[in-house]
Formats: C-alpha cells, sequence, structure tokens
C-alpha cells in the first residue's frame, strides 16, 4: 500500500465509522465535494496538509488521530 491509499482508506474508514456520507464530510469540512471525491477516487493523489487537517475538523478528529494508525506505521519510507 502506498500513502496515496493510506489516506484514502483512513477517510473512507473514518466516514463510515461517522456515519458520514461524501456530502456530508464536505459539508462538515468547509472542502467542495469535488475535491472530496478527487481524493477518493485518485485525480488528487497529494492532498495537502491544510486539506486533511480541514477533514480532520469536519470528522471531529486532529491530525495526530488520523495519522495514529496501523495504516501508516506499516507504510514503508519511500526513498527517492
Amino acid at each position: 500500500m502506498n500513502t496515496y491509499e493510506a489516506v484514502k482508506n483512513r477517510i473512507l474508514s473514518l466516514c463510515t465509522e461517522k456515519h458520514f456520507t461524501i456530502h456530508k464530510l464536505a459539508t462538515e469540512s468547509g472542502i467542495a465535494p469535488s475535491t472530496i471525491k478527487n481524493i477518493l477516487y485518485g485525480k488528487s493523489q497529494n492532498p495537502g496538509i491544510v486539506t486533511l487537517k480541514m477533514i480532520c475538523d469536519g470528522l471531529g478528529i486532529t491530525l495526530i488521530d488520523f495519522f495514529e494508525t496501523e495504516i501508516f506505521r506499516e507504510l514503508e519510507q519511500e526513498i527517492k
């Protein structure tokens, strides 16, 4: 799994956990639904930290809560 897939899966998991649709997440986050769809469907594979913070705010969690999961602990360091 790469970083993009981990972010996408985490957003989807949190939406399921909190019973959020894409539109509800967009409304709560103050982000356009198209932005969230672009992240989830692969058009935007590198969402910025500000966008992720807004998503976290909409979900009522911190960035630490977002990244403090096994999905991100298991990611290999990408060396370029």
